[in-house]
């Protein structure tokens, strides 16, 4: 044998295999550790032995890829949310269930939800004599996923409520452990949930029973998932001017529509409600919100065939590729209006709720995802002479995600319970009015929060995190749409403002109440009373802007609705970690976790009012600040 046998190190020296730095491959290297140095030593054949042709050395050492475990188990903060709030008489059976999925995701689904990512949706427009035909086909992966979610319950788990005021956070505790692995399929749920939500809330008719039994039920073979068509070319979150679709009535009392969606997720779904409005006789319309109605449709007609609608393209998204989302023509689209004439905006109000919950869910799990497999890469990957995680400055780091992903998930939870007990009857009128102010802001902050520590995630791994083969930047590209679908973060700041200025400030002053109850909670908490103190100060600043804005011009208040929703959540958040903490069966990483929280400003809103960005000089001065340098008027 030749060549660097005399680099071998020599007897008495410590050689011992290197630490979990990778896999080696049989063959001609081999790693050790030299008084603590990795070191390779390459072992050649003679070249006698070698064939003329052989695969290129390309050395020995693989990088472990991240595993995910049962994500049941790996929730700490999860367990014990269910172990605090569950009652006794559910939390036995929602926990096992919840475990038995962890190992379904494992097993099963994460692997398929992949496949949806590498296969996404294509249209054929024509088949092979010219004939339209508009068929949108999708993987395997992505039906099955249809199956398991019939099987799992995901949406019957919200109507069957088997568990009472707790139906819905058992629901959403599921999804939120489904949707990092779910490739996607989280979005079709959520517009399945919002037209089973509408559809219970107008109240059955013979036309929607059958459509509500079918989106409730666990059988993979009657299930059916909904679209939800309301974007067009003029307007996504303004339908009151941005709807063209209109609606003819029929002989025998349906519609046929006739418009252009812009914007149609799920466009293999089974049914849709969609917005239109009606024309009279002589084919006028009524403009404005108070023209539309709510329609009902279902797709295709017995033989499979789309019924009255040309698929004019697939949308070529940034994320979310896993979902076909088209542009339709609408051209006879057989519908039943389901709303009173004109009352089409008012009547997918509770939709808008489930969707906005459901984009909380999604978010939530993204960041509770990454840092899952960050933190198990840093046990695996071993860089200046130690693994990442006895790095203090990358352990900062993930820690500050943590900490983020923990506010947001105690939020979610706030909102999935507020949600139950609404349903169930239950809710006070304090608590309804939180659940009308905390839904968008829940939807608005946590879809920032999931970019920006998604983000963040991906530098966990390097150069790998940029890698398309990895999986990896298929969970940024994703993030990026939950600050967009169902309102941007400015159109729900300004409904966050809305719903304050329409209830004469009662959900303000829900809010104020409920945070000071949970402050009462860490009465005698020493370890508490810098978070206690933070979230007090804040408190009082936020009422204190309040105060001043009612004496202002509504002008100054929508200035300033993106920072007080801000404030809101981020209060709101510190007031659910000290509620939390204070528990007695809270852990320590409980308290520090609240203690970094409020460190930060809590109620910028106050701030930056002192540094007057909402004075009427402002509006000018940011236009200015954008357009300069920019012709035309």
């Amino acid at each position: 044998m030749a060549a660097y046998v005399a680099s071998l190190p020599r007897v008495g020296r410590s050689l011992r295999p290197s630490p979990g730095r990778g896999r080696l491959l049989s063959g001609s290297s081999t790693a050790f550790s030299v008084r603590g140095r990795p070191r390779t030593f390459e072992v050649h054949r003679e070249a006698a032995e070698q064939p003329i042709f052989f695969r290129s050395s390309i050395g020995s050492f693989f990088q472990e890829r991240p595993q995910i475990s049962n994500p049941f188990y790996e929730d700490a903060l999860l367990q014990k949310y269910l172990k605090r709030n569950l009652p006794f008489e559910v939390k036995d059976a929602i926990k096992a269930d919840l475990a038995r999925f962890g190992e379904r995701l494992v097993s099963e689904v994460d692997a398929l939800g992949r496949q949806c990512e590498k296969n996404p949706p294509h249209l054929q427009q024509y088949d092979a004599w010219g004939h339209r035909v508009d068929r949108i086909f999708t993987c395997p992966a992505w039906n099955r996923m249809k199956e398991i979610s019939a099987q799992e319950g995901l949406i019957a788990a919200g109507y069957e409520r088997v568990h009472g005021e707790w139906s819905r956070v058992y629901q959403m505790s599921k999804i939120y452990l489904y949707s990092p692995s779910a490739g996607l399929y989280t979005c079709p749920l959520a517009m399945t949930d919002g037209a089973a939500k509408v559809i219970e809330s107008l109240g059955m008719t013979e036309i929607t029973e059958n459509a509500f039994q079918r989106l409730t039920s666990r059988d993979p073979q009657q299930f059916w998932t909904s679209g939800q068509w309301m974007t067009e070319r003029k307007g996504g979150s303004d339908v009151g001017s941005g709807t063209e679709t209109i609606a003819h009535k029929q002989a025998d009392g349906t519609y046929k529509l006739y418009g252009y969606k812009w914007f149609t997720s799920a466009t293999d779904a089974n049914m849709t409600l969609t917005l239109a409005r009606v024309a009279d006789p002589e084919g006028h319309t009524l403009q404005g919100s108070r023209g539309l109605s709510l329609f009902f449709a279902t797709l295709r007609d017995e033989k499979g065939e789309l019924k009255g609608i040309e698929v004019q393209r697939l949308k070529d998204k940034l994320g979310t590729r896993q979902v076909p989302t088209a542009e339709l023509l609408l051209d006879g689209f057989p519908a039943h209006r389901i709303s009173a004439e004109g009352r089409g905006v008012a009547s997918i109000a509770s939709m808008l709720t489930i969707t906005r919950i459901h984009n909380t869910v999604s978010a939530v799990a993204a960041m509770r995802r990454i840092i899952q497999l960050g933190r198990e890469y840093a046990k695996k990957r071993f860089v200046f002479g130690k693994f990442l995680k006895e790095h203090s400055l990358h352990v900062q780091t993930m820690a500050r995600m943590e900490v983020e992903t923990r506010a947001a998930f105690l939020l979610m939870m706030e909102v999935c319970r507020l949600l139950g007990r609404e349903e169930n009857g239950l809710a006070s009128p304090l608590e309804l009015h939180l659940l009308r102010l905390l839904t968008p802001v829940a939807k608005l902050y946590t879809g920032k929060q999931a970019v920006s520590v998604v983000s963040e995630g991906l530098e966990c791994f390097g150069g790998q995190g940029y890698m398309e083969d990895t999986g990896l930047p298929t969970m940024l590209r994703d993030a990026q749409v939950l600050t967009i679908w169902e309102g941007t973060t400015n159109i729900l700041s300004l409904d966050v403002l809305r719903c304050m200025i329409k209830s004469h400030g009662q959900v303000l002053e829900a809010f104020f109440t409920d945070v000071k109850e949970k402050l009462r909670t860490a009465k005698g908490k020493s370890a508490l009373r810098p978070a206690v103190t933070a979230i007090d100060g804040a408190l009082i600043r936020l009422g204190s802007f309040v105060q001043t804005s009612t004496q202002r011009l509504p002008s100054y208040t929508e200035l300033a609705a993106r920072d007080l929703a801000f404030s809101i959540a981020r209060i709101y958040m510190g007031a659910l970690m000290v509620d939390q903490a204070a528990w007695e069966g809270a852990s320590q990483t409980d308290i520090y976790a609240t203690l970094r929280w409020c460190e930060q400003d809590l109620c910028c809103v106050a701030t930056k009012e002192q540094n007057g960005c909402y004075d009427s000089e402002s509006p000018a001065a940011d236009t200015a600040l954008v357009y300069e340098g920019m012709p035309g008027p």
